[in-house]
């Protein structure tokens, strides 16, 4: 049996929940707001709320058990992503639109570590460029088209 397309979410920081809704209400797919702290959510039938409480990587371990092929999964985690792809989602994005995937997801995660290794060693290095009008438009487009590659399978 195919599973059947729904989204989780990787939600503490998510700045596209919103959009997420949107999303779900037009297409019906049933949304999972993951978080470690209680977060608003619309009530509406597709969309659900998990609080998994506080400790370390919480909310990462329940979606990562709960990925199926019929997952979308949207996370800025690229340990995550790494973990889902591996556990056969549907889709991974980024909350600004790019999409984790098994060819790419290897230099991600060693980017991810080379990063980590500066930041250790006392290197002022940036963060990640500031969250734009246009990372929400690519979001948008990206979550539309994953949703509907996920039901073409």
């Amino acid at each position: 049996m195919v599973p059947s397309v729904h989204i989780l979410v990787d939600a503490d920081a998510c700045p596209v929940k919103e959009e997420i809704y949107r999303v779900a209400y037009r297409l019906a797919v049933p949304v999972t707001i993951v978080s470690n702290a209680h977060l608003r959510v619309p009530a509406h039938p597709l969309i659900a709320r998990v609080v998994v409480g506080d400790a370390f990587d919480a909310a990462d371990d329940w979606i990562a058990a709960r990925v199926d092929g019929g997952a979308v999964v949207v996370t800025a985690d690229i340990l995550l992503a790494d973990r889902c792809l591996k556990a056969g989602a549907a889709a991974v994005i980024a909350p600004n639109g790019r999409a984790f995937t098994s060819s790419s997801i290897g230099n991600a995660v060693a980017v991810r570590a080379i990063m980590s290794d500066l930041r250790a060693g006392g290197d002022r290095i940036g963060g990640p460029p500031p969250f734009a009008r246009e990372d929400r438009s690519r979001f948008l487009s990206a979550l539309d088209e994953a949703v509907g590659r996920a039901r073409r399978r």
